[in-house]
């Protein structure tokens, strides 16, 4: 029973796991960040377009 404790106490895949996936987080949030950044450019550019354009 001993060594089994010892054994899991040793073990960090479980790190390793929660570490790939606290750098998956960030890169979603970077992406986030940046498709948010990006719609709101495109949309500045389509209001433009369209108040030049005029009506019908």
């Amino acid at each position: 029973m001993k060594s089994l404790l010892v054994r899991f106490l040793k073990d960090e895949s479980g790190a390793t796991a929660i570490e790939y996936g606290l750098i998956a987080c960030g890169i979603a949030l970077a992406l986030i960040a940046i498709l948010n950044k990006l719609g709101l450019t495109l949309e500045g550019i389509f209001t433009k377009l369209t108040n030049e354009l005029g009506p019908g």
